[in-house]
């Protein structure tokens, strides 16, 4: 009888195992969908509201960003419609905006514009475009189900600054000649410069043109600055159209948007060969690399503004699924966008709704009215690329820098020429040499110390900071700021050298090894070497707050050969105090002749 109750029991169990299991499942796999799952009908007045608001945004900045990737402007209206879908399925944040992004157009039409050809077929490069979303998307999927998340990390904050910076001017340049109403045939910051110079110089410039642009540039900067609650961009767009439906000046000179294709785009396959996937892999690396970084850092600065955290992986698979439906339905890259976020937030988004609105909105608009941004001309596009490619410097931070760390600002400095120089693309790739080359230096040529007794205030203190410490005669007390490995190994037996080097010599050179956290096996052999020679010349190595994982590896390494055991304490004091026990040398200042130790 109870055999029989207790397999019921367990059969039961069994039965309603796999729905919790389910539920795990798709938790981790759609988190978006799950919480879309429990939204509250309370919040929808407001998602419905900053959905609309959010819409203004995002149709004229999806076509400025499309023409600044060198795509047709409808392709950023069909890639905001279904990142927003991807994202809200599969993103684990509440109200971060997916879409077109200023930052990311110049590397989409620098990996895709040598391949599209000179003729400029624009149904190849909408292929190519496309086929480079599904890549980066792949990528940043696989990256963020395997734990990779670290690539976000790849740039540093000064080489980021340095990137933006060049890619705020490389904008700004490449939009002028639109601004201006005409075209420049040229690539490269240098080229498009000096062509819109010519042009101008030429009197290429349709007035018109630079009216209508040059006032909206102005128009939307003061009103950011004096009314930053009112979409500044969608009154721009408005007055806009009806200036140049008005005046006709599409007749005088002025391009115009003109009618969009109407209709939602079909699910398309990028038509590309497996030589033009080998060519796109590097740009959708890069853009991979950008965006992460771009989002996991704007996702983790709302997140904390409302007490939550984030997902490093759960956002990367967000991002891979939201690109991957764009590049699905002709669209291109995306990356998050802080300033429409925010926008989202401040009109009191409660979950991934309001970017649902935005999608239905702009497609409502696609299919019912695509002749609505008719008359929008192509100056004002170029406006707004200008304004946000004004967003995307940091002229503050980078005086910061230079205020607070030159070898950093130097490093921002170098990223920047890079961008302006080379390129968009090899921009990223020298700032991403930057930032691991910072990291390996730092490493190599790590901060080294001799510390001494600073009376008054308690431990051992850096002399070159308090040049009125107290040394022990014949002792040394050094600290190695970085793990031991092949790269800083001969540093590390220079300076000890050196420190050994008066007449007569330290009898003991205790090293404070908190800081060493790993010695490899180059370092192995670099210290028993120069424990050998030490040996030879009466000098002793001592190590101090040595961490357990260090020391079993130098065990490991037999060193306890060459070096003594009892060389081995648990803090510098224990060290300081077991050489003055053994010698009955006391604290002196450096300045006394007879201190013995290095000056």
């Amino acid at each position: 009888m109870g055999g029989a109750h207790t397999g019921t029991r367990s059969r039961t169990v069994t039965a309603q195992a796999p729905p919790a299991r389910w539920g795990e499942r798709l938790a981790a796999a759609a988190p978006g969908l799950v919480a879309l799952s429990s939204y509250r009908a309370r919040w929808l007045r407001k998602d419905l509201t900053a959905g609309l608001v959010l819409t203004a945004l995002l149709v004229p900045q999806g076509m400025a960003y499309a023409e600044l990737a060198g795509l047709p402007a409808i392709t950023g209206l069909y890639t905001s419609i279904l990142c927003l879908v991807g994202y809200a399925v599969f993103g684990p944040s509440r109200i971060l905006v997916l879409g077109p992004d200023s930052s990311l157009g110049p590397m989409i039409a620098a990996t895709i514009l040598p391949l599209v050809g000179a003729n400029g077929d624009p149904a190849r490069a909408v292929a190519l475009a496309s086929a480079l979303a599904l890549l980066s998307g792949v990528i940043t999927m696989v990256a963020g189900l395997s734990g990779f998340g670290f690539v976000a990390d790849l740039i540093s904050k000064p080489t980021m600054i340095g990137y933006m910076n060049g890619l705020a001017l490389t904008i700004l340049v490449g939009q002028l000649p639109k601004l201006f109403g005409f075209s420049v045939d040229a690539s490269g910051f240098l080229g498009e410069a000096v062509g819109f110079v010519r042009g101008v110089l030429d009197g290429a410039t349709v007035p018109p043109a630079l009216m209508v642009g040059g006032l909206g540039l102005l128009l939307i900067l003061a009103l950011q600055r004096t009314l930053p609650k009112l979409p500044a961009i969608l009154v721009v767009v408005v007055l806009s159209i009806g200036v140049t439906a008005g005046l006709g000046l599409d007749e005088r000179g002025v391009d115009v948007v003109g009618v969009l294709p109407q209709g939602f785009p079909p699910l398309t396959i990028p038509a590309v060969g497996l030589s033009d996937v080998a060519l796109l892999l590097a740009g959708a690396l890069g853009i991979a690399v950008v965006s992460l970084a771009d989002t996991i850092s704007t996702a983790s600065a709302f997140a904390a503004r409302a007490g939550r955290t984030v997902d490093g992986g759960r956002e990367m698979t967000g991002i891979g699924a939201a690109n991957i439906a764009a590049g699905l339905f002709q669209g291109f890259p995306v990356s998050t966008s802080g300033s429409r976020t925010a926008v989202a937030e401040q009109t009191g988004a409660k979950s991934q709704v309001t970017g649902l609105v935005g999608a239905v909105a702009i497609t409502l608009i696609l299919v019912f009215a695509p002749g609505l941004l008719r008359d929008l001309p192509q100056p004002t596009l170029a406006a707004i690329v200008i304004v946000a490619s004004f967003s995307l410097a940091d002229l503050r931070g980078t005086m910061r820098l230079h205020r607070l760390r030159r070898t950093e600002f130097a490093l921002s400095v170098v990223a920047f020429l890079g961008v302006v120089a080379l390129g968009v693309l090899p921009g990223i790739a020298v700032a991403v040499a930057l930032s691991i080359g910072n990291v390996f230096r730092r490493a190599w040529w790590p901060y080294q110390a001799v510390l001494g007794r600073v009376p008054g205030v308690p431990g051992l203190h850096d002399v070159r900071s308090y040049p009125q410490a107290e040394l022990l005669p014949g002792c040394v007390v050094f600290r190695f700021d970085a793990p031991l490995f092949f790269a800083n190994a001969r540093t590390f037996r220079e300076q000890v050298t050196v420190l050994t080097r008066p007449d007569p010599p330290p009898t003991w050179v205790i090293v404070a090894a908190e800081p060493i956290t790993d010695v490899d096996t180059t370092a192995a052999d670099m210290l028993h070497d120069l424990d050998v020679t030490l040996n030879a010349r009466g000098v002793h190595l001592v190590f101090a707050e040595m961490k357990d994982p260090v020391r079993e590896k130098i065990d490991r390494y037999e060193l306890t050969r060459t070096i003594d055991p009892s060389h081995f304490f648990p803090t510098v004091e224990a060290a300081v105090a077991a050489f003055r026990a053994a010698t009955g040398a006391d604290w002196r200042s450096a300045r006394e002749p007879d201190s013995g130790g290095p000056r």
